[in-house]
């Protein structure tokens, strides 16, 4: 389903110097996968994500979905970004419909489809309330029934949990494990938390300084609860992955 060949992007700042966010980097991801792209800050996990969504030009190099050219966004991907996108001036079901509005879909229909997925989200009663009204959990829910109500069957998440304290977070990382099940959509999320990767992603993705330095199947059994995450297998993807990053671990309990 996507194809990355040869990926460069390097930024320029007005002071002449120039940063490298991609260097070559070249990956496919096969349709309802669900791929973590994991690492550091800085390091580009973000102009990946954005380059996947159409948002980011390429300097070198090409992606394909489906065989055909990413030029700019399109409605064979949609986003949720690590900041709050909820549109304060629309109401609840107005946010999930919109994506639908913008790709013309009947109010009759748009309105079907909104009810189904905060259903899906458990904000069925939240229909006609405000943002301003809701937790930053309710609104990250909000983002992706949106997201989900587009249709559109790749899915791209820039570490959009990262604000919200613990126990929201992980019941959001079950409700995402659930509608991709039920789904079966291809999701690509950004994160620098091991854990959160663990939990979510049956791929992991590992950058550091712009390339992919390593490519690492998970075949841990759901759901991962803390048992799971502390198994042999996890503790040693755990091990690797932070020696990637530069760090290094003198027993289990350090990384388990």
């Amino acid at each position: 389903m996507i194809e990355i060949n040869h990926a460069c992007c390097t930024f320029r700042h007005a002071s002449g110097s120039s940063v490298i966010a991609l260097n070559d980097v070249s990956i496919k991801i096969g349709e309802g996968e669900f791929v973590c792209l994991l690492g550091q800050s800085g390091h580009g996990k973000s102009t990946l994500l954005r380059s996947l969504a159409g948002l980011n030009q390429l300097t070198s190099g090409k992606i394909l979905i489906n065989r055909s050219a990413v030029s700019g966004p399109g409605k064979s991907r949609a986003m949720v970004f690590q900041e709050d996108t909820v549109f304060p001036w629309m109401k609840v079901h107005e946010n999930v419909e919109f994506g639908m509005k913008c790709q013309g879909i009947e109010p009759p229909q748009r309105r079907a489809a909104a009810s189904e997925w905060l259903d899906a989200v458990g904000l069925s009663g939240s229909a006609q309330s405000w943002p301003k009204e809701l937790s930053g959990g309710m609104r990250k829910r909000v983002a992706i029934a949106s997201v989900f109500a587009t249709g559109a069957p790749i899915l791209l998440m820039d570490e959009p949990f990262g604000a919200l304290d613990y126990v929201t977070r992980m019941s959001l990382q079950e409700l995402l494990i659930d509608m991709w099940q039920r789904t079966k959509r291809t999701i690509v999320f950004v994160t620098h938390d091991i854990e959160e990767a663990l939990v979510l992603a049956d791929r992991l993705l590992v950058l550091s300084n712009g390339i992919i330095v390593d490519d690492i199947a998970l075949d841990l059994p759901r759901p991962r609860d803390e048992v799971v995450r502390a198994s042999p297998q996890a503790v040693s993807v755990t091990r690797s992955i932070l020696g990637h990053l530069g760090m290094k671990t003198s027993s289990a309990r350090e990384v388990a």
